[in-house]
C-alpha cells in the first residue's frame, strides 16, 4: 500500500477540478476522452439508494488525494435521461463504479466499498 503525502490545500482545489457532475450530454468528452489524460472512475449513483449515500464520502475524500492522477465524474442514474448510461455499460444495481482508462473501461465494483478497497482499486490501475 502506497502512503499518500496530504496536501490538504491541494485537496481542497482539486476536489472542484477532480470530482464532477456528468450527465449523458456530456459522458463522451467527461470520461471518454479525459480517460486518454488520467484515470476517470465513474460513479453510478442514485437519490433513493442507501449504500451510494454511504460510498460518497469515501469517494469524495480518496480522490483529492491522487493530486489529480484519478478524476471522479458523478452520474445521478435518475436524472435526465442518464439511465442510458447505466444501460449501455451493463449496470444492473447501484452504486456501480466504472474505472476507463485509454477511452475503455478496465474494472468495476458494485456497492458500497471501505476506503481500503477504494483505494486499492485505484492503485492497481495507476501507471
Amino acid at each position: 500500500m502506497t502512503l499518500q503525502h496530504h496536501d490538504h490545500q491541494h485537496d481542497k482545489a482539486c476536489a472542484g477540478q477532480c470530482i464532477i457532475d456528468t450527465d449523458i450530454h456530456h459522458f463522451e468528452r467527461d470520461v471518454i476522452e479525459a480517460s486518454h489524460q488520467q484515470l476517470v472512475m465513474v460513479d453510478l449513483w442514485a437519490e433513493w439508494c442507501g449504500p451510494c449515500h454511504f460510498l460518497t464520502p469515501v469517494l469524495t475524500k480518496v480522490i483529492p488525494t491522487y493530486q489529480g492522477k484519478v478524476k471522479l465524474a458523478k452520474v445521478e442514474v435518475d436524472e435526465d435521461e442518464n439511465m442510458k448510461i447505466a444501460g449501455r455499460y451493463g449496470a444492473r444495481g447501484f452504486p456501480t463504479v466504472l474505472l476507463f482508462k485509454n477511452g475503455e473501461e478496465v474494472a468495476r465494483f458494485h456497492s458500497a466499498k471501505p476506503e481500503h478497497f477504494v483505494r486499492e482499486f485505484i492503485e492497481q490501475h495507476l501507471d
